[in-house]
C-alpha cells in the first residue's frame, strides 16, 4: 500500500492539468491512466501506417489563458501565434466559398459589401454578449446556498458588465440568450452559407438543431473560449492535439506529479463517508487525503464509488445526466491532396464546413431525433498534414472531419449502419471534392458507440454531457454540486462532464485543483 497526498484518477487534458497545479502547490500527485498513454480524446495517434490524427478533438479553440500562465506551457513546446489561427471556410455545391478569417471572422470575404457589414455589427454583438457570460465559464460556479464575499462580489463584477451594456444592449441580451440560432441569424443575416456556417457552429457537439430553443448558447460557448488572447480563435497544433497534452505532461512532471498509464482504477474506497484511496484492477490499494476525478460523472459515482455510498436522490440526478453522443470522427488516409472546388490553397488549411444552410442542418438533425442519420450529413473538416507533414508520408495527405448527426443509439444498430454512414459522409465529401474517393488509402469512422469503447465515455459524448441549459453552470455535472465537490469528502470531480464543459480547455481540471488547495491550505 502506498500513499499521495492526491491521486488523479485519468490522464486526460483536465486531469494532467489538475495533477500540475496541485503539484505546483507543493502536493504529491499521482494520476492514473486506463489507457497505454495520456491525453484521452486528445491524442495524436497513428490510424494508418505512416498516417497519424488527433484522435477526436482535432482543433484548439478554447485552452484556458489561466491554464498557459499557471502552467507556464510556453516553456514547455506551446507556441500559438496569430499567423496560426485558420480560415473557416463555408464550402457550397452552387458557386465560391464565403470565408471567415483571423480570430472567427474579423475579416469576411466571399460575400456581398451589405453582408459584410450586417456580419461585423453582428460578430460585434455576439463577442460583447459572450464577453459576459465569459467569466462564469472561467471560474468555480458560484454556491447559491452559501456565497462567499469573493463569489458575491463576481456576482456583481457580471450584474455591472451588464449595466455597461447600455439599456438596449442589455435588454437585446436578455432578449436573444435563450433563443434558437437560426431565428437570430434571420433577424441579421442574408446569406445561407454564413447562417449555415453559424448555425453548424452553435450545435456542433449537442443534440440540438439551429431552431431548437437555447441552441444559441452554443455559439456564446464557442466565441467564451479563446486561443492566444482572441475570442474565437482556433489553430492546427503542430503534431496535432497530442503536442498539447505532451506540454501539459511535461508541466505535470516537472512539477513532480508522478503518471502511470495502464493501470485502471477499479474502486473508490470510502470509509465513513470519506474517500480515502483506490483499489487497482489488479488489487493493489493506493490511498491518499484527496481522491480527484478527471472521468465522467457516472462513471465515477454509479461505477467506482457505488449508489450504496450516495444517496438515492444524488445517484437519481446522476443517472439522469444527458451524455449520448451525436458526433461521429472520420478520419482518411489520402494518397494525394484533395481539391475542394472554389477553395484557394490558403483555404485548404482551414476548417471547411459543409453546412450549405440552416435549413439543411436543421434537417440533418430530425432524423438523429429518432435513431437515424441523414444522407447528406454536416461535417467540420481539416486537412492537418497541410501545416504538419509529419502527419503523412510525403505526398500523400491526412483527413480529419467531425460529422453530425450520429445518434448513439442508432435504431439499425452500428454493425449494420456504419458502411452506410461512410457512404453518406463520402458522398458528401465527393460533392465538394471530386475524385476523393478514389485518393482513399484507409478509412476510419469511430461513431459515438466506437468513441465510448476507446475513449471510456459513456454515451461516447465528448463533453461528458450535453451541454445545454439544464446541465450548464449551477447545474453541471447535477444541481447542488456544482462547484467540484461532491457528497463524499475528500472526492473531487475535474472532467469535462463538471463545469464549464468540454472542449480542450483545461478550465476543469484547473478550477477543481484551485478549490482543492483553497479548502485545504
Amino acid at each position: 500500500m502506498t500513499s499521495s497526498d492526491a491521486i488523479v484518477i485519468g490522464g486526460g487534458h483536465n486531469g494532467l492539468v489538475a495533477a500540475a497545479t496541485l503539484a505546483k502547490a507543493g502536493r504529491q500527485v499521482l494520476v492514473l491512466e486506463a489507457g497505454s498513454e495520456v491525453g484521452g480524446a486528445a491524442r495524436t495517434e497513428e490510424f494508418a501506417p505512416g498516417f497519424r490524427v488527433s484522435s477526436v478533438a482535432h482543433l484548439l479553440n478554447r485552452l484556458h489563458p489561466d491554464v498557459v500562465k499557471t502552467l507556464e506551457l510556453g516553456k514547455h513546446g506551446l507556441k500559438v501565434t496569430r499567423a496560426d489561427f485558420m480560415p473557416s471556410v463555408a464550402l457550397s455545391r452552387d458557386g465560391p466559398a464565403l470565408v471567415l478569417h483571423g480570430a472567427y471572422g474579423e475579416v469576411l470575404t466571399g460575400a456581398s459589401s451589405s453582408e459584410q457589414s450586417a456580419w461585423n455589427a453582428l460578430r460585434a454583438q455576439l463577442l460583447r454578449y459572450a464577453g459576459i457570460l465569459k467569466p462564469f465559464l472561467s471560474r468555480r460556479p458560484p454556491d447559491l446556498a452559501g456565497m462567499s464575499l469573493l463569489e458575491t462580489a463576481s456576482l456583481g463584477q457580471t450584474a455591472l458588465a451588464l449595466k455597461k451594456l447600455g439599456k438596449e444592449d442589455m435588454r437585446d441580451f436578455l432578449r436573444v440568450l435563450l433563443m434558437n440560432v437560426a431565428d437570430l441569424l434571420d433577424e441579421q443575416l442574408a446569406d445561407i452559407r454564413l447562417k449555415g456556417l453559424l448555425a453548424f457552429d452553435a450545435t456542433l457537439g449537442s443534440h440540438l438543431g439551429p431552431r431548437s430553443p437555447t441552441s444559441l448558447l452554443g455559439l456564446y460557448y464557442r466565441l467564451a473560449g479563446e486561443t492566444g488572447s482572441a475570442p474565437g480563435a482556433q489553430i492546427l497544433p503542430q503534431g496535432g492535439m497530442g503536442a498539447i497534452v505532451a506540454a501539459i505532461r511535461a508541466a505535470a512532471e516537472k512539477a513532480g506529479v508522478i503518471i502511470r498509464t495502464s493501470t485502471p482504477v477499479a474502486r473508490i474506497i470510502v470509509e465513513n463517508g470519506r474517500a480515502v484511496g483506490v483499489t487497482l484492477d489488479n488489487g493493489e490499494v493506493l490511498r491518499a487525503g484527496t481522491i480527484v476525478s478527471a472521468i465522467n460523472p457516472a462513471t465515477t459515482f454509479l461505477g467506482l464509488v457505488g449508489p450504496r455510498e450516495i444517496d438515492t436522490g444524488f445517484v437519481r440526478r446522476v443517472k439522469n445526466i444527458r451524455m449520448k453522443g451525436d458526433v461521429a470522427k472520420l478520419n482518411l488516409a489520402l494518397d494525394r491532396l484533395p481539391q475542394f472546388t472554389s477553395v484557394d490553397a490558403a483555404a485548404h488549411k482551414g476548417r471547411l464546413v459543409i453546412a450549405p444552410s440552416p435549413d439543411h442542418v436543421e434537417r440533418a438533425f430530425n432524423p438523429s431525433k429518432y435513431g437515424e442519420f441523414s444522407p447528406e450529413p454536416v461535417m467540420e473538416i481539416t486537412l492537418p498534414s497541410l501545416a504538419d507533414p509529419s502527419l503523412a508520408p510525403s505526398s500523400a495527405c491526412v483527413l480529419s472531419a467531425v460529422v453530425q448527426y450520429a445518434p448513439y443509439a442508432l435504431k439499425d444498430g452500428w454493425a449494420a449502419g456504419k458502411p452506410k454512414f461512410l457512404k453518406a459522409i463520402m458522398a458528401q465529401l465527393e460533392a465538394h471534392a471530386p475524385g476523393i474517393g478514389k485518393s482513399v488509402v484507409h478509412a476510419e469512422l469511430l461513431t459515438p458507440a466506437d468513441i465510448e469503447t476507446r475513449y471510456r465515455m459513456p454515451g461516447g459524448h465528448w463533453h461528458h454531457g450535453e451541454l445545454q441549459a439544464d446541465q450548464m453552470l449551477i447545474s453541471r455535472p447535477v444541481s447542488g454540486w456544482s462547484g467540484y465537490d461532491t457528497p463524499l469528502e475528500g472526492l473531487f470531480l475535474a472532467g469535462a462532464g463538471s463545469h464549464p464543459g468540454g472542449g480542450v480547455s483545461g478550465a476543469p481540471g484547473l478550477n477543481a485543483a484551485r478549490r482543492i488547495i483553497a479548502m485545504k491550505g
